[in-house]
Order: structure tokens, then C-alpha cells, then sequence
């Protein structure tokens, strides 16, 4: 289905890497995928393992490693909180729990809704400015409880189908 729908698009990321080195879009195409399905699903790892050329097994192993690759729907925005060691430090643990008792979830769970995910991740490369936030990728550093119910609340008016635009 991939492979109809955005056609144009796979071939603009393969004509990146030279035929026999096909395989290096793995990413690229991972990203495309999980775009257009919202997650890595099943079925868009085999489909990405035979545009490359590998096995699924291979390209499952990456979509497990990397934690921009979601393995299940996620809610249209998707917040990941650092609570690695630096940031537990700076109130990491105090900053997750109010999220998750603002957003009625736990960490790993999405609203009824289909609105916000939560994650916890090891690290997004800003220990200095925790507690951080990234949401869709974008960060938002040194949060405080008011800010992020701020941002939480601001988002929860934005209109849209409840999809992450990923």
C-alpha cells in the first residue's frame, strides 16, 4: 500500500543512495511509513524490508531501537519526557508524575481521546534545561507544572482528527 500511495516519495528517498547501498534508506523510508500509518505497524516494517531489500526482522530491530519510531498508535501529539539521570536530578520524577496525573494516564499510554501520548525516553540532549519536553519533536525546556498544563491545555483546543502528523 505504501508503495501506491507515495510512490513519489520512495523513489526521491532511494534516489539518495546508490542501488546497491538501497538498504541505507532504511530510516528515510521508516519515516515515510509510520507518516502515513501514524506507527511502524507490522505490516509497514515488511513492507519497508522488501523496498529495501532485507528482512523485516532486521527493520523491526531498528523501528525497537530508535524512539522516533512508534511500534503502536500514538495520540496526535506525542510528549516525551527525559527522565534520565541528569534530568531526574532537576525534577524529572516530580515533572512526570504531574503529567500524567494532568493528562489522566500513565507514562506509555495514550488518552481516550486519541490526543496526547506519554512517554518517558533516556535522553533528548538537553540535561541542562530539564525538566524538557519534546512534543512532536519540537522541545520546550526548563517546564514548570503551570507551563506545561499551559501547553497541554492550548493543545487540547487545536482542531484535527486526533492522527499524529508523523
Amino acid at each position: 500500500m505504501l508503495r501506491e500511495k507515495r510512490a513519489n516519495d520512495i523513489q526521491a528517498i532511494l534516489s539518495k543512495y546508490p542501488p546497491e547501498r538501497k538498504r541505507s534508506a532504511v530510516m528515510p523510508l521508516l519515516y515515510l511509513a509510520q507518516e502515513e500509518y501514524g506507527y511502524c505497524s507490522d505490516d509497514a516494517v515488511r513492507e519497508v524490508a522488501e523496498i529495501i531489500g532485507c528482512d523485516p526482522t532486521e527493520v523491526k530491530g531498528i523501528v525497537g531501537f530508535y524512539t522516533m519510531f512508534y511500534e503502536q498508535p500514538v495520540g496526535k501529539y506525542v510528549i516525551d519526557v527525559c527522565d534520565d539521570l541528569p534530568c531526574a536530578l532537576r525534577g524529572a520524577d516530580k515533572f512526570v508524575t504531574h503529567c500524567e496525573r494532568k493528562l489522566g494516564i500513565r507514562a506509555g499510554q495514550t488518552t481516550p481521546d486519541g490526543k496526547f501520548t506519554l512517554n518517558t525516553v533516556m535522553c533528548i540532549a538537553a540535561c541542562d534545561r530539564a525538566p524538557v519536553a519534546q512534543i512532536n519533536r519540537k522541545y520546550y525546556y526548563d517546564l514548570t507544572a503551570e507551563q506545561f498544563d499551559q501547553l497541554v491545555d492550548a493543545l487540547a483546543k487545536e482542531q484535527g482528527n486526533g492522527q499524529n502528523p508523523h
